[in-house]
């Protein structure tokens, strides 16, 4: 087993990878929110650059504190049963920031079902225009 991770190491202008789990190039937006115990700290929004089942590199609007709890809510880009958007909830603890970006290692997570978006039901649209006439 150590010799099949090894070698699913990646290696990366010379240096080898010390990440164990895949990363995926995911890019979605995200909103941040940074906790203090029970007080909201700071929040904010940014876009994800890579995934992985151990941890989540994004853009942030700033410094983050690294060692401070962490609540990340993104889109997830695959619809449940391919009609329903999916929210994925990540927990976890800052472990490196800079002013740009942040690395957080996931503590845990959950999906959340959306419902189903305004152009996936059927007539949606145009009941809404007609309301937005009615109330014009």
């Amino acid at each position: 087993m150590e010799t099949q991770l090894q070698e699913e190491r990646i290696v990366t202008n010379g240096e080898r990878e010390r990440r164990i789990k895949r990363r995926f190039h995911i890019a979605e937006d995200v909103r941040y929110k940074m906790l203090y115990g029970q007080r909201l700290a700071e929040t904010g929004s940014g876009k994800t650059m890579n995934i992985s089942s151990g941890g989540v590199w994004f853009t942030t609007e700033a410094m983050l504190t690294s060692g401070m709890p962490i609540e990340i809510s993104m889109t997830w880009p695959v619809l449940l049963n391919d009609s329903c958007p999916m929210k994925l909830m990540i927990y976890g603890c800052v472990v490196r920031s800079n002013d740009k970006s942040a690395a957080v290692a996931i503590e845990r997570y959950e999906f959340r079902t959306q419902g189903r978006s305004l152009q996936a039901q059927p007539g949606a649209i145009a009941a809404s225009a007609l309301e937005q006439r009615a109330h014009a």
